[in-house]
């Protein structure tokens, strides 16, 4: 126990102390920060320009839309009221070309076609100059729709102001989710944070698995795994070296966490204070229990990897045979990845219980069905006995190819010979 402990702390301490961990752990609630408060920031600077309602309005439809429009179009000193010409169906090609000619000549910013499809709710034609800005075209399809809405309540005999006041409504769907337990909180902030955690497990699990792959090949090419298993045995560095690193791992995530819990929080103020409308950050209610249950699906999600990352690590001489010999262990880790968007749609379908199964995409998919749904704990129980199963293989499997592969150099050994290794290490 004495020699496992020394090579976790030395695993941990020479990777916590290294300028990447804090280059890492640093950046990391800095992306976030930057998601968080940037998007609206940068929505207060899409809004529509000052001459974007200079512009052309040709009305086919005969009901007077385009007048509606020209009217709801905000006028500065910049853009008066837009040009609206009434035309016949027929004329819309040759009064379409027309307007061409002035957007060319820069006497417009462009031009808007209303027809019979744009009477029925179907479609309304712009083409301009800024015809690439966000905030012009959002401003001007909010104005169109809600002149349309106008039109057809005035056509169905609803007096005008009745007609002003049914198309301002925008209701709001609010969605929560219910389980055996009653009310889970929002459907859609459980959602976000079952992608989220999900997402999070995967990054974490790829990048410090690569970490042990990495280190042992180090170990191999400088020689140090020769005066290392001298003194240490390889059944124990292996679980040094895994548990070093995901100690690493799971510090680096609790910082992560913590700082974006506190950013999440401190959002909706500064947003507020710099004149951005924010509404506060929602969080999924997480019983200790459950989060004890993510805990160790993370961990055993990480010990599976890194032992197969380890034992690859054993059996080559450097990175550009890494990357082939490690290319079906990262097959298996971004097969749950591939499924993550069916599984958001219906948590509860047969491909999202199989998948949450799995041992190699357990510890994805499982914690983010619990996020997204109700699943029973028997379930949750049955996985995590076949997820630590499947992790007593990987590490019996991989311990023997370390003993072996440690201490060989050359080429990268086949699969017979791989048997071979665990045979003789018995």
């Amino acid at each position: 126990m004495a020699k496992l402990w020394a090579v976790i702390r030395r695993e941990y301490m020479e990777r916590v102390r290294s300028r990447w961990f804090l280059v890492a752990t640093v950046f990391g609630p800095v992306l976030l920060g930057i998601l968080l408060i940037l998007p609206p920031l940068l929505a207060l600077r899409t809004k529509a320009s000052e001459d974007a309602a200079n512009i052309r309005i040709l009305d086919a439809t005969g009901t007077g839309l385009g007048d509606r429009i020209a009217a709801a179009m905000p006028r500065t000193p910049s853009a008066p009221m837009p040009q609206v010409f009434n035309v016949a169906p027929g004329s819309l090609t040759a009064a379409e070309s027309t307007a061409t000619h002035a957007v060319v000549r820069n006497d417009v910013r462009g031009y808007l076609v209303l027809d019979a499809k744009t009477l029925a709710g179907d479609s309304a034609r712009y083409a301009g100059r800024n015809a690439s800005s966000i905030g012009d075209m959002e401003m001007l399809t909010t104005i169109v729709r809600r002149s349309v809405v106008l039109t057809r309540l005035e056509q169905a005999h609803v007096d005008s102001a009745t007609a002003a006041r049914l198309a301002e409504i925008r209701p709001k769907l609010a969605t929560e989710r219910l389980n055996e337990r009653g009310r889970g909180g929002s459907g859609m902030v459980n959602a976000f944070a079952g992608f989220g955690i999900a997402f999070l497990l995967y990054m974490t699990i790829v990048l410090y698995g690569q970490t042990v792959l990495r280190g042992v090949i180090e170990e191999k090419n400088t020689r140090v795994a020769e005066v290392v298993v001298a003194s240490v045995p390889t059944d124990t560095l292996l679980a040094g070296k895994v548990l070093g690193v995901g100690a690493v791992g799971i510090t680096q995530q609790v910082i992560w966490l913590v700082t974006g819990f506190v950013m999440a929080k401190l959002r909706a103020p500064v947003l507020t204070a710099l004149g951005a409308k924010a509404d506060p950050v929602s969080f999924p209610p997480v019983s200790p229990a459950s989060l004890l249950v993510l805990v160790l699906f993370f961990v055993l999600g990480y010990v599976f990897y890194s032992s197969l990352f380890a034992a690859v690590g054993a059996m080559v001489n450097n990175e550009q045979d890494a990357q082939q010999a490690s290319m079906p262990v990262i097959l298996l880790l971004i097969t749950p990845m591939l499924f993550l968007q069916t599984i958001l749609v219906n948590p509860a379908s047969r491909t999202a219980e199989v998948l949450s199964w799995l041992p190699f995409s357990a510890p994805i998919i499982m914690p983010l069905r619990m996020v997204s749904s109700s699943v029973p704990w028997m379930e949750v129980g049955l996985t995590i006995l076949g997820v630590l199963t499947a992790c007593g293989v990987a590490v019996w499997l991989a311990a023997r190819i370390y003993r072996v592969g440690l201490l060989m150099y050359g080429k990268r050994p086949s699969l017979s010979e791989l048997g071979r290794w665990i045979r003789a290490s018995r």
